[in-house]
């Protein structure tokens, strides 16, 4: 037990710039590329995943801060300290079970795939932290190790399949073919596709609202560089920054969302040629059955849709803070609300205006299940040690990915009757969304295709 938690650990260790290229070349070769093409295509990988992690830290850096100072400038005192993923990540790792998810993740993807159950292979292995993390929240709820693990390969197989589902709104969105994201911060757009479905009918958001059909009619002012900087301008002015600060974070949103096109590029070079070679060869040997390689959420993170509307809904996520009767959770870590806004961007296809909505609207909810997973959040900072939480104070993450998932499960588990139902109900929900999603990209493709030609 002891050599497979430390060859886990070894293998996570290297991180997902490293591990994912070195499975990414392991997958070129099996597919018949040559070995120079398919490490060229790997390392690139490599550096565009570290590119877009340097400057998504780049653009959190320079936004985190003026949110906390409008924050402060509230002069509300919240108890629970908003720490984001990278610290639910790090005590989460800490866990003594934690190494035990890494093989069922993978158990569970090969059985699904020689079942033909799904057409995902999830090689974003780095991400098992999030099953891992609702196996504890599981746990503590229901006091049962087992309940943790089923639910959190529950959660591995609904990741698969809503990974079936967002090849072609990746490839549409990215232009890169063959590849997906089965990330669990997407599994919020199913609970939001009847509200998607009903926003079909509203002639007002039915029309194509991504970055570009903006810039066709706002012309520069819908520039990368320009929405970034009139963006950070108006966020320091709200901070009460100084004109020299504001100025300085126009510039810093500038930067960033005129590099994150780029730097997303660099996946398109990469990922094109894998894509590729694993179509000829599954079209060779297994008649013509579809493969797409699962993997991080940053490759999309060239949309500038998504960084639009998450610096946006930054202030209605502080006002919703202060404001809400019973939150005790006041945003900082997790103040950049990745959580809503990829699984936005996949579900609307990039419409601004349905994303800021559907961030405005879900704010709340991410605010209320933060608070309510807050005591469990500090009592595993606490046990294994891996963070401080000072006395009178809680530890907590603002925009717990999946949250409703594990709210909704871990009770289930612990017996209660309302939980119960809710699961039925999410899965439900999930289970009409994948079907009818799967029906509207038919159609929604089908007519794309009509209109090019």
């Amino acid at each position: 037990m002891e050599v497979l938690q430390n060859a886990v650990q070894y293998v996570l260790d290297m991180g997902a710039a490293v591990f994912v290229p070195i499975i990414m070349l392991i997958i070129g070769l099996v597919a018949r590329m040559k070995f120079k093409d398919a490490l060229s295509a790997a390392i690139i990988f490599g550096v565009a995943f570290s590119g877009m992690t340097l400057v998504v830290d780049y653009m959190l850096s320079s936004i985190s801060p003026a949110a906390q100072t409008f924050a402060e400038n509230t002069g509300i005192n919240l108890t629970s300290v908003d720490g984001g993923w990278t610290t639910a990540a790090a005590i989460t790792w800490s866990w003594p079970f934690a190494f035990l998810m890494f093989p069922i993740l993978v158990i569970i993807n090969i059985v699904m795939l020689a079942f033909k159950w799904t057409k995902t292979l999830n090689v974003d292995v780095w991400n098992v932290w999030g099953k891992i993390f609702t196996a504890i929240l599981v746990t503590y709820l229901s006091g049962s190790i087992v309940a943790g693990f089923i639910v959190a390969s529950i959660q591995v197989i609904v990741e698969l399949k809503i990974g079936d589902v967002w090849g072609r709104e990746v490839e549409d969105l990215t232009g890169i073919p063959g590849v997906t994201v089965p990330h669990h911060m997407t599994l919020i757009a199913a609970l939001l596709y009847p509200i998607d479905k009903l926003m079909d009918k509203v002639p007002f958001l039915n029309k194509k609202m991504d970055a570009e059909a903006l810039r066709d009619k706002l012309g520069v002012f819908a520039e990368n560089h320009i929405m970034g900087g009139i963006i950070g301008l108006l966020l320091g002015l709200a901070a009460s920054y100084s004109i020299q600060e504001a100025l300085i974070l126009a510039i810093q949103a500038a930067t960033a969302l005129t590099l994150f096109p780029m730097v997303s590029k660099l996946f398109m070079q990469a990922l094109s040629p894998i894509s590729d070679a694993i179509s000829d060869f599954m079209k060779k040997r297994f008649k013509d059955r579809e493969i797409l390689i699962g993997l991080d959420w940053p490759i999309l993170a060239g949309r500038n849709e998504i960084w639009v509307t998450a610096i946006i809904i930054v202030p209605v996520l502080l006002l919703f803070a202060v404001t809400l009767p019973g939150n005790t959770v006041l945003p900082f870590g997790g103040i950049i609300n990745l959580s809503i806004v990829v699984g936005a961007v996949l579900l609307t296809r990039g419409n601004l205006v349905r994303m800021i909505i559907y961030g405005v609207i879900t704010a709340p909810v991410f605010l209320y299940i933060s608070t309510y997973f807050s005591p469990y959040i500090t009592r595993l900072a606490q046990e294994t040690g891996a963070v401080n939480v000072e006395e009178g104070s809680m530890l907590t993450w603002s925009t717990i990915e999946n949250g409703e998932f594990k709210l909704f499960f871990a009770n289930a588990m612990n017996g209660e009757w309302w939980a119960i139902l809710a699961s039925i109900g999410w899965l439900a929900i999930f289970t009409y969304f994948v079907i009818g999603r799967q029906k509207d990209n038919k159609r929604y493709f089908s007519a794309e295709a009509k209109e090019v030609n």
